[in-house]
């Protein structure tokens, strides 16, 4: 049966990943210490040659793609977009350790939400979402590789809800500029809205 390689790869670093503080919607760029990781990472490990990439709209990913998969077309994705932070975003663990929702917030829960934010459950949906059209783009225009960059929370949720075997979100966690295989066919999805995870990725040369 025919599969469809995709390869999920978190964003470089950024200014707000190096301080340490909640960013969904805020549209930073990757810092310059990122880019110098991404592009040390292109001589570490061998990127597989896809055939086209898809992204988050973020900034951080769509430069993130450009330093990885120079050349291909990519096209951006609304869905695979970061989680909304609500009240939490540009805030800090230490800026929010004594409030109480927040501390109820990290017990977590598909249902919960940061204050003003999106719930887990929200968030998922709206990534099997665009997982559905880009597996569905990949089999009408005949290609059988493809890369998606996004963001960490995406690839964990996205690797826990859909893939095969399971894992806890927490157990699949990725470096910057790396991330995990999947292999996709059309049976498996269909019936089981389900992937195999193949491994990690990208691979050491």
């Amino acid at each position: 049966m025919r599969g469809y390689r995709i390869y999920l790869i978190r964003h470089g670093r950024t200014e707000a990943n190096d301080k340490g503080i909640y960013i969904g919607k805020t549209d930073y760029s990757l810092s310059e210490s990122g880019k110098k990781e991404l592009i040390e990472k292109l001589d570490e490990f061998e990127y597989p040659g896809v055939e086209r990439v898809y992204s988050s709209p973020a900034k951080r990913c769509l430069e993130t793609a450009d330093i990885l998969f120079e050349g291909r077309e990519t096209i951006a994705v609304h869905d695979l977009r970061e989680l909304d932070f609500g009240e939490f975003e540009g805030m800090s663990v230490e800026d929010l350790i004594n409030r109480e929702d927040y501390k109820e917030w990290l017990k977590g829960g598909f249902e919960k939400s940061a204050p003003g934010g999106e719930s887990i459950a929200d968030m998922v949906a709206r990534v099997y979402s665009a997982l559905d059209k880009i597996v569905l783009n990949m089999m009408s225009e005949d290609f059988e590789s493809a890369a998606i960059v996004t963001h960490s929370g995406i690839i964990s949720n996205m690797l826990s809800c859909f893939g095969l075997p399971k894992y806890k979100p927490t157990e699949i966690t990725c470096n910057p500029g790396e991330g995990f295989e999947i292999m996709v066919t059309a049976q498996l999805w269909q019936q089981a809205q389900a992937f195999e995870i193949m491994g990690r990725a990208p691979f050491l040369k």
